[in-house]
């Protein structure tokens, strides 16, 4: 399974757009939320074509993680699209943690993720609703 054309949407929308690089909670962003790697360097502003095949390639890594959980199973698209949004953003590390707590229990653990920095973002908050929103639909 694959993060839909709506779900990429939903995660550029969450991350919204930066065409220089930007600093997020230690480390530099740029585009629609692609971490800048070790070796990347970005002197001149992305533009949106740019950043938006920085996106597919990102999610398609979040897609590789979560296939690896065996979600296609399990999930719907509007499922798959929520889990792809909280993996892209928290990272395969946290969606094993999410995971932990059985499927059951991912609308009730998603919103205990909005925290960076050592504290409560209310950015994360509202995210994480809007992921249990497009979970439950």
């Amino acid at each position: 399974m694959q993060t839909s054309e709506n779900g990429l949407k939903f995660i550029s929308g969450n991350e919204g757009f930066t065409a220089t690089p930007q600093g997020d909670y230690g480390h530099q962003v740029i585009g629609h939320g692609h971490d800048i790697t070790l070796g990347e360097s970005f002197p001149d502003p992305i533009t949106p074509d740019a950043a938006w095949a920085l996106l597919l390639s990102d999610v398609a890594k979040v897609d590789a993680a979560m296939n690896a959980q065996h979600l296609a199973l399990d999930l719907n698209q509007n499922q798959w699209d929520a889990v792809a949004d909280f993996t892209f953003e928290c990272g395969a590390g946290a969606l094993v943690q999410l995971l932990a707590h059985g499927l059951d229990q991912i609308t009730a653990q998603l919103p205990r993720w909005v925290h960076a920095g050592g504290a409560v973002l209310p950015g994360m908050v509202a995210r994480r609703a809007k992921d249990v929103t497009l979970f439950n639909s």
